[in-house]
């Protein structure tokens, strides 16, 4: 795992001058948490290549840039190759020669053997930059389902690129202009999603992308897709003894490592699996990882506990209070580089700091929802379009009328709140019935959303962005059901956006590599052409794994129901975080004045603190905003 950045000129032949070959390191130097072990660069005619070392595989001789046998290609890269062994030894026996037991040599050799195909037969997570001398020609890469990241932007004839966008606006002549429309689009989905960032012109590189730049000429172009069809045949029996066995493989080939590694447990179904995979594959105790909170309504930590009890592990706790957020909202905005209104990098973070303090390497089950269907929304969708065939009389007036004199219950995890679910039908006739996400998931309506810009950025912003790029990602698949087609959305958009973003920087913040067996792409691939009954019946999400793994697990963990991550924002705001979000949203000196209309802040504030309505996660928001704009 690594830090990955460079520079490349529009002229091959010409050298990078000194200020530039600065500007690569000053790059390289801000990525130092991701890479502690060390730090390689390689300047050649056209290009700079740099990057930081976590050192997990190959600790001797592993370092890089790595070149092909003549030096003729050379490569950077973030991540991980698992199916590296079979490549290497396929690759010895076509005549390639190696100087490291390092994944990443592999790619140099892949690639003169495949050309640009080569990256069909990547199999891991990465993150890569291979510059071609004989071709001047600079090709990067991204995994298939966007689990480590890549920003780029073309300035003043040069390519540049970084894993972090602080790292690149180190290195940038210029600082470029906000960005309002990806700032709307922040406010309806709590991320900014794929290709773009907070900055204009500044971009990052889609999931499942091939990034080309020749002689000042840049293409980006995909590389692979996932498909729902056509749907396996085989009986109910063979696909769980088959889904059984190629998660095993997933977690089996994320065990390679020369260092000590364990789990992230959070009681939840995927997180568990893992867990149980890996014990049984152990000769050791696993070490395991969860937190929780003083709030025991929102902390999981029973529900790892019997996990860990079921398996034996060398469990380790952290209970995340109040008094460890403001502080660490700075920290995280600076990894973050960009808003992200997700509240649980919060314990995410926590955890990942524990973990490291034992482990360089953790397991996660992210991705399970995504693969298995595992949100309620996903079986939710169904039942609201048909409430919104009812006449709009109902749904449009008298329901929204008395959903809003029902009290909030902040105190309480969204998916454990009937009511909280019920104040959602108010605004589900004013959003696309394509854009599941946007019904059950975002903070701001279009409405409020409209209403929090000032007068002279809301006349100038698209109508609704973030809206018409779900309803594209929905439309784009070619075959597929109503379920199909919301998981088609949600791995183009919330996976790669909120949820691998979050889970990327925050361990790589403390130097902490995670690996998530249910991303490993030909289970996820294989997974997605389940039919329907094996992912969402009735009211129950991730049927398969479930059926699949109900003799490894406790059975309180199969009943339960999705609960995520979540976190008291609500509560805490109300309480001891008021004082710094009054002084963050509304203080003289509030970076959010030129942008949001204040008396519709304070209005939202004020509705919080005297229990009205529950907008904790709509404060956070802006709060998250107001911290990053600083």
């Amino acid at each position: 795992m690594c830090g990955i950045c460079g520079l490349s000129l529009s002229s091959s032949t010409a050298a990078l001058s000194p200020a530039q070959q600065a500007a690569v390191h000053r790059m390289n130097a801000r990525m130092t948490h991701r890479g502690p072990d060390g730090a390689g660069s390689h300047f050649a005619p056209g290009v700079g290549l740099a990057m930081r070392r976590l050192a997990v595989i190959d600790l001797q001789t592993g370092d890089q840039p790595i070149p092909n046998e003549d030096e003729s290609l050379w490569v950077v890269f973030n991540g991980e190759i698992y199916n590296f062994p079979q490549l290497r030894e396929k690759l010895l026996r076509r005549g390639h020669r190696f100087r490291s037991r390092t994944d990443t040599e592999a790619i140099v050799h892949l690639y003169e053997e495949h050309g640009l195909d080569f990256v069909h037969h990547l199999r891991g997570m990465f993150a890569f930059a291979l510059w071609d001398a004989p071709r001047r020609r600079l090709l990067i890469a991204r995994d298939r389902l966007g689990q480590k990241p890549l920003y780029y932007t073309v300035q003043g004839g040069a390519l540049y690129f970084a894993s972090e966008l602080p790292a690149l606006l180190a290195a940038l002549p210029h600082l470029p202009e906000i960005d309002l429309r990806a700032l709307d689009m922040y406010l309806a989905l709590q991320y900014i999603p794929e290709p773009w960032t907070p900055y204009q012109d500044i971009f990052k590189l889609p999931a499942a992308h091939l990034l080309l730049w020749q002689e000042g000429r840049l293409e980006v172009r995909r590389y692979w897709d996932v498909t729902y069809t056509p749907k396996w045949e085989a009986s109910e029996e063979d696909l769980l003894v088959e889904l059984r066995a190629r998660v095993e493989e997933a977690v089996r080939l994320r065990l390679i490592s020369d260092v000590p590694l364990g789990a992230h447990l959070s009681g939840g179904i995927d997180s568990s699996i893992v867990v149980g995979v890996m014990a049984r594959m152990s000769s050791e105790p696993v070490k395991t990882f969860s937190v929780g909170f003083e709030e025991t309504a929102f902390s999981e930590l029973r529900y790892a506990r019997l996990v860990a009890q079921r398996f034996a592990t060398d469990h380790h706790e952290f209970v995340l209070t109040y008094g460890d957020i403001p502080a660490t909202v700075e920290t995280l905005v600076a990894h973050l580089g960009e808003p992200l209104a997700d509240p649980s990098v919060l314990p995410l973070y926590h955890l990942s700091r524990l973990t490291r303090q034992h482990v360089t390497v953790a397991l996660n089950g992210d991705g399970g929802d995504e693969a298995f269907a595992g949100y309620a929304r996903y079986w939710l969708d169904p039942w609201a379009n048909r409430y919104l065939r009812l006449p709009p009389w109902l749904t449009r007036r008298l329901v929204p009328s008395v959903v809003a004199r029902l009290p909030d219950h902040s105190n309480r995890p969204v998916g454990h709140s009937l009511l909280n679910g019920m104040k959602r039908l108010a605004q589900l006739p004013g959003v696309d019935a394509r854009a599941s996400i946007l019904r059950w998931g975002s903070y701001f309506s279009p409405a409020q959303r409209a209403a929090l810009w000032r007068e002279e950025h809301r006349a100038a912003l698209p109508h609704h962005p973030a809206e018409a790029l779900l309803v594209e990602y929905f439309t784009a698949l070619p075959a597929g059901d109503l379920l199909d087609r919301t998981l088609y959305t949600d791995v183009h958009t919330y996976l790669p956006g909120d949820l691998l973003v979050k889970a990327d920087r925050m361990t790589m913040a403390v130097s902490l590599e995670g690996r998530s067996p249910f991303l490993d792409h030909e289970l996820f691939a294989w997974a997605a052409r389940l039919p329907r009954r094996l992912k969402v019946r009735g009211l129950t999400g991730k049927v398969a794994l479930r059926k699949a793994f109900d003799d490894l697990l406790p059975a309180e963990i199969l009943r339960r129901g999705k609960q995520g991550f979540g976190v008291p924002v609500g509560t805490w705001l109300r309480g001891p975080l008021r004082s710094w979000m009054q002084d963050l949203l509304l203080g003289a000196g509030s970076p959010l004045r030129p942008w949001i209309r204040q008396e519709v802040t304070a209005r939202l504030i004020e509705e919080h603190l005297t229990g009205r309505e529950d907008h904790g996660k709509r404060l956070w928001a802006l709060m998250v905003w107001g911290a990053w704009q600083k």
